[in-house]
C-alpha cells in the first residue's frame, strides 16, 4: 500500500526542481520520509557503506554535472561522518546540499537517540547551516538551501529537520528555481588588466576549477588562443586546453612561475598550490605582478597585494577582457619569444619523461604505471585521484583531453574521496571510462564502498599504487630526522582480494611487463576491478609544494 504524502515528498520534489536526480545516503530512521519521498517522486536512491562516501559522491556529482549534488544523512554520527565531505565541498566551491535528520522536536532536551545540534558544526564550512522551522516551511527551506548553494561563490549548505516535522504533512511548495543573475565584471578593472597584459613580456594564465564550474571553459580557451597566452591549468581547469595544445605549458610550470613578470590567476585561490601568489623573482629579478579573477568578490585574494583584480561571471569576465585587450591594442608579438621558450621547455620535459614512463625497473617505478595507462585512456575518460605520492605522478603525467574529466580532492587534501567520486562519475558519465587512482594509504579509507559499486552495478577501473607506506610522510620524515615513525603499511597488501571478496575482481602486479595486460583486463571486465601494482618504496615523488 502506498504511503501517505508528507514533508519528505515536498523536500524531494524541491530538490528535483533544482536538478538533483540522485540521493546519496546511508540508511537511517531519522530520514525515512526522505526515502519515501524519493520513491513517490521517482528519485534514484544510491546507498553507500559510509556517510563520507555519500557526501563525496554528491560533491563529485556537482563537479561533473555542474548541478547541485544531494546527500541525505541520518542524525548524530551519520551527520558527523559527513563533515570531511562537506569541508571538501567548501574548499572546492561545490554546490552540495546535505539534508539531515534530527531528534524529534517533541523530545528535544530529554536525551533522545542521537540528539545533538548539528548546524553549529557546519557554520565555518558551509555557506549556510540551519534547522527547518517546521513542517509547513520545509519546501521553502529546501529551496533556500539549493538557491544558496548555487549562488556564486558556490558551496555546500546543510539543512536538518526535526524527525516529527519531516514525518508530518506539509503543503506542496511552488518552486521558483531561480538561477542567480550573472555578476557583471567592472569595466575599469578589465581595462586595467588589459593594460598590464599589453605591458608584459612574460605573462602566464592560470585556469582553475571555477572556470569549469562557471561554464566559462569556452570563453577562457578563446581568450587564451586569441591572445596567445601560455596556460597552466589547476584542478578542474585541466582539460580546458587539451593535452598537446600549443599553449599548454604545464610541463614548464617551474620555469614559467619563476620567470614570469605577470601571472593572471582565474577561478582558483592564491593558495599553497600557487605559492600563495608569489611568482617571479628568479636571479634577483622583481616579483611578478599578479592579477586575480574570481566568480565573486569574496574569492579575491586579500593576503597579498595584487596588481589588479576583477570579480564576476567568468564567461563575461573573459569576453570583457578580450574586448578590453582589443581596445588597448594588446598584441601577442610582445611576448611571443617567451611563449616559444616555455613551449621548448615543456617539449624537452615531455621528451625527458619517456625513459621513466617506459621503465623496466624492478621493483616497478610508479611512472611506468602512467606510461601504460596513458595508452589506454579514451578522450572522454574520467580520471580520479585519491592519494599522495602515487596520485601526484598522475597529476603530472596524465593530461586530460577534455574539460570536466579530472577529479582530485582539491586544496583540502582529504584522503578517502575516491570511492565516492567513482560512484558519482560512473552515474554521471555512464558511457565513459572511469579510472580511480588510489594510493595504498587512501585505499584504507573507503575501499569497503566497492560493495556499493557491486550492488549498484557500477563498473570502475581502480589502480592502486602499493608501496607499503605513507610515502607523503615517510620520505620527508627521513629527510628531517633521519628516521620515520607511523609511516609503514604492510608491503604488497592484497587490496585486489578485498575487491574480489566484495564481488568485484582484481589482481596483483609485481612485474612492469604485466601492467599493460592487467589494465586491459580491467577495462574489458565490465565489473569493479582493482589492479594492485607493487611499486618501488624507495622512490619519492619530487615535490616542491608541501602546503606549509
Amino acid at each position: 500500500m502506498e504511503s501517505a504524502k508528507h514533508a519528505g515528498d515536498v523536500a524531494v520534489a524541491v530538490s528535483q526542481a533544482y536538478g538533483a536526480d540522485v540521493m546519496f545516503t546511508l540508511s537511517g530512521g531519522h530520514v525515512f520520509p526522505l526515502y519515501d519521498g524519493a520513491v513517490h517522486e521517482g528519485m534514484r536512491i544510491l546507498d553507500v557503506r559510509h556517510e563520507q562516501s555519500a557526501v563525496f559522491a554528491a560533491e563529485a556529482t556537482a563537479r561533473l554535472t555542474r548541478r547541485p549534488g544531494l546527500a541525505v544523512l541520518t542524525a548524530g554520527p551519520g551527520i558527523t561522518n559527513g563533515v570531511s565531505g562537506v569541508t571538501t565541498a567548501h574548499f572546492n566551491g561545490s554546490p552540495v546540499v546535505v539534508l539531515g535528520g534530527r531528534a524529534p522536536r517533541s523530545r528535544w532536551g530529554s536525551g533522545a537517540l542521537q540528539e545533538m545540534d548539528h548546524p553549529p558544526l557546519f557554520e565555518s564550512i558551509t555557506k549556510l547551516a540551519f534547522t527547518s522551522s517546521g513542517a509547513d516551511s520545509i519546501g521553502q527551506d529546501v529551496e533556500s538551501a539549493f538557491r544558496t548553494a548555487i549562488s556564486p561563490h558556490r558551496g555546500p549548505v546543510f539543512l536538518d529537520f526535526y524527525m516529527d516535522d519531516i514525518f508530518a504533512p506539509s503543503p506542496a511548495h511552488e518552486t521558483e528555481t531561480l538561477t542567480p543573475s550573472p555578476l557583471e565584471p567592472d569595466g575599469d578593472s578589465l581595462a586595467a588588466i588589459a593594460r598590464l597584459i599589453g605591458e608584459a613580456e612574460r605573462p602566464v594564465l592560470v585556469l582553475g576549477s571555477d572556470v569549469w564550474m562557471d561554464r566559462a571553459e569556452d570563453a577562457a580557451r578563446d581568450f587564451a588562443e586569441n591572445y596567445r597566452l601560455p596556460v597552466i591549468p589547476n584542478g578542474q581547469g585541466r582539460g580546458i586546453l587539451p593535452a598537446g595544445h600549443e599553449l599548454l605549458v604545464t610541463r614548464a610550470r617551474g620555469a614559467a612561475f619563476a620567470n614570469a613578470d605577470l601571472v593572471i590567476v582565474a577561478g582558483t585561490p592564491l593558495d599553497f598550490r600557487l605559492g600563495y601568489g608569489f611568482f617571479g623573482g628568479r636571479d634577483g629579478t622583481p616579483l611578478a605582478k599578479v592579477v586575480h579573477l574570481a566568480d565573486a568578490p569574496s574569492q579575491l585574494a586579500t593576503h597579498i597585494g595584487t596588481a589588479a583584480s576583477a570579480a564576476g561571471d567568468l564567461s563575461l569576465l573573459f569576453w570583457g577582457l578580450g574586448t578590453a585587450c582589443a581596445e588597448a591594442g594588446v598584441s601577442p608579438k610582445g611576448y611571443a619569444p617567451w611563449l616559444a621558450t616555455l613551449a621548448e621547455t615543456a617539449a624537452a620535459a615531455l621528451a625527458g619523461d619517456a625513459e621513466l614512463l617506459a621503465s623496466d625497473a624492478d621493483p616497478i617505478h610508479p611512472m611506468r604505471v602512467y606510461g601504460e595507462l596513458n595508452r589506454l585512456l579514451a578522450e572522454d575518460a574520467v580520471v580520479i585521484g585519491d592519494g599522495g605520492d602515487f596520485v601526484s605522478y598522475a597529476g603530472k603525467y596524465i593530461e586530460p583531453r577534455r574539460p570536466g574529466c579530472w577529479l582530485d580532492p582539491g586544496p583540502y587534501g582529504c584522503l578517502g574521496t575516491g570511492l565516492g567520486y567513482a560512484i558519482a562519475a560512473r552515474i554521471a558519465r555512464p558511457d565513459s571510462q572511469v579510472v580511480l587512482l588510489l594510493g595504498d594509504g587512501a585505499a584504507g579509507f573507503s575501499l569497503m564502498d566497492v560493495d556499493t559499486l557491486v550492488r549498484h552495478k557500477l563498473p570502475v577501473v581502480m589502480v592502486c599504487g602499493n608501496n607499503g607506506m605513507w610515502g607523503l610522510e615517510k620520505h620527508p620524515m627521513q629527510m628531517l630526522y633521519g628516521y620515520d615513525v607511523a609511516a609503514e603499511l604492510q608491503p604488497q597488501t592484497r587490496y585486489d582480494q578485498v575487491v574480489t571478496a566484495l564481488g568485484g575482481a582484481g589482481e596483483l602486479v609485481t612485474s612492469p611487463a604485466d601492467i599493460g595486460p592487467a589494465l586491459r583486463r580491467a577495462f574489458d571486465s565490465g565489473v569493479p576491478y582493482l589492479v594492485n601494482i607493487a611499486t618501488d618504496p624507495e622512490i619519492a615523488y619530487p615535490r616542491t609544494t608541501t602546503g606549509v
